[in-house]
């Protein structure tokens, strides 16, 4: 029987096995870190739902397929976006579990209250687009915000609309409509204070993430 004290435990295991992972591997590369930590949280899970060796090894497995990998076409792809990005306001940043997020504010984006793509976009796109036909290990997620003008009412589907004509945007240039989710968040995560006028242009943007699997 699984008790909450049980599950602390292995969590406490969890922390420091991959602490020693993170800090005994200095020599490990940023993709070996990656599905090794995978490796090691899905070790302990399987330990949580069943003590048999069976079951922690089916657990490793699931956890070192799960988790995202920084690997070189990973960090090839940042400076690509940086490069194509520069000077628009676009703000290209790795996540702390290793996915590519490009933030794009509205101004080169979308026109206030509308969901198809500016001419300034279409570049930018372009460049993200550009070989993942060739690396179906990648997964491309979009997710699209407004500011808190408006209505629930109009401001979901507004946001949601925006993923969508950028995914549609994408799948135009060869990139499976399948490797792309979409998610619309409406107002409800704003980066600025929307009390300004400034603010509100920042918060009206959409979100590309882009993620690669790590392999068994």
């Amino acid at each position: 029987m699984i008790t909450q004290k049980s599950v602390m435990t292995h969590m406490g295991v969890l922390a420091s096995a991959a602490a020693v992972l993170l800090t005994g591997c200095a020599t490990a590369t940023q993709e070996q870190k990656g599905a090794g930590t995978g490796a090691v949280i899905g070790a302990v899970a399987g330990q949580i739902l069943g003590r048999d060796s069976k079951s922690t090894a089916i657990g490793a497995g699931l956890g070192a397929l799960g988790g995202y990998i920084w690997s070189k076409n990973m960090e090839d792809k940042k400076r690509a976006m940086e490069q194509a990005t520069a000077g628009t306001g676009t703000v290209v940043t790795q996540t702390a579990d290793n996915q590519l997020k490009l933030s794009i504010p509205n101004d080169i984006s979308f026109d206030t209250g509308r969901a198809d793509i500016k001419a300034n976009l279409r570049p930018i796109l372009d460049q993200f687009a550009q070989g993942l036909s060739q690396q179906p290990s990648m997964e491309v997620r979009i997710v699209g915000h407004t500011d808190n003008t408006g209505s629930d009412a109009i401001n979901n589907p507004l946001s949601v609309n925006r993923a969508q004509s950028a995914r549609d945007y994408l799948v135009a240039r060869g990139v499976s409509s399948a490797r792309v989710a979409i998610d619309g968040r409406g107002s409800r995560e704003p980066i600025a204070d929307n009390g300004t006028a400034d603010g509100r242009a920042r918060n009206r943007r959409i979100d590309i993430f882009l993620a690669e699997r790590g392999q068994k």
